[in-house]
């Protein structure tokens, strides 16, 4: 089924999701210009502009960022050396990985690892109750998604808007099938990242061949394994099912989260289940 001819706008906007999405899954290797902006399609003159109108920043202050965020997620939740993680994000010298974090957090990663009292996130506190299972190892093949990116702090108004807007599409292109899920996509840490650079694709899971339609395009989410988790509770709360899942369910476990991005599944329909009944499938992934 053919999808509509794209706006400039719409035709834009997926190029660049297409260099985002090259840079986070590449940040070891050394970002040359000139080929993200080949991967966009635009002219090297022309894809300065655009990345930065698109992004919000420079394209360079937007690599410079998802690297030290990621670093920072690396020191809190692996015993990964400094220099290791420094290699890992793409820092061929451990030292100007040391003044890049400390330019962008006021701390030092040694400081930031050694200093029980400083934190650039809130401590995981071991009292905090939370209804939450312990790990279950899964093997999962790739998901195909229809996905809708979006940005900040979650909203429930944002999840359900796109979600139907989403399902609309499903209908009109006749993609309905049993296995559809839904899904959401997470790139920051909101206790790393700041509320505006936080992003996240809305997704739904389709079993049957779609095209991408507008502000909807269509990806894959990893396969591998993955640790899942059960959370029982409110939206509004997950961040603490992830403190205790980062901070003490995986170590328990003896596993190593690996470099991809986790994702929830949503079990529960927020219409017809009490806040504190909706249930969410948490996916690690692990080594």
């Amino acid at each position: 089924m053919e999808s509509k001819i794209l706006t400039t706008n719409e035709d834009y906007k997926r190029r660049i999701d297409r260099v985002v999405n090259y840079i986070r899954e590449n940040l070891d290797r050394e970002m040359d210009l000139a080929t993200l902006a080949d991967l966009s399609a635009f002219s090297l003159f022309h894809f300065h502009r655009i990345s930065k109108a698109y992004l919000g920043e420079a394209i360079g202050v937007f690599i410079g960022r998802v690297r030290v965020e990621t670093a920072a997620k690396a020191l809190r939740y692996s015993d990964m050396t400094i220099s290791d993680i420094a290699y890992k994000v793409g820092y061929d010298v451990p030292s100007s990985f040391s003044r890049a974090f400390v330019k962008f957090y006021g701390v030092s990663p040694i400081e930031y690892r050694k200093t029980n009292n400083y934190c650039i996130m809130t401590p995981v506190s071991k009292k905090t109750e939370v209804n939450l299972s312990r790990a279950k190892l899964v093997e999962l093949e790739p998901k195909t998604v229809l996905f809708i990116s979006a940005s900040g702090m979650y909203d429930s108004n944002i999840f359900d808007s796109a979600y139907q807007q989403m399902w609309a599409e499903i209908k009109r292109q006749a993609a309905y099938s049993a296995g559809i899920e839904h899904l959401g996509l997470y790139y920051n840490d909101p206790k790393i990242s700041n509320d505006e650079n936080i992003k996240y694709d809305i997704c739904i899971r389709v079993c049957k061949p779609v095209n991408p339609n507008g502000d909807i395009g269509v990806k894959e989410i990893a396969g591998g394994r993955y640790a899942m988790f059960t959370y029982v509770g409110e939206y509004s709360r997950v961040g603490v099912a992830y403190d205790k899942i980062y901070g003490e369910l995986l170590s328990k476990a003896g596993l190593e989260v690996r470099g991809s991005y986790c994702f929830e599944k949503y079990i529960s329909d927020p219409r017809r289940v009490a806040p504190e009944k909706l249930r969410t499938e948490i996916y690690i992934p692990v080594e």
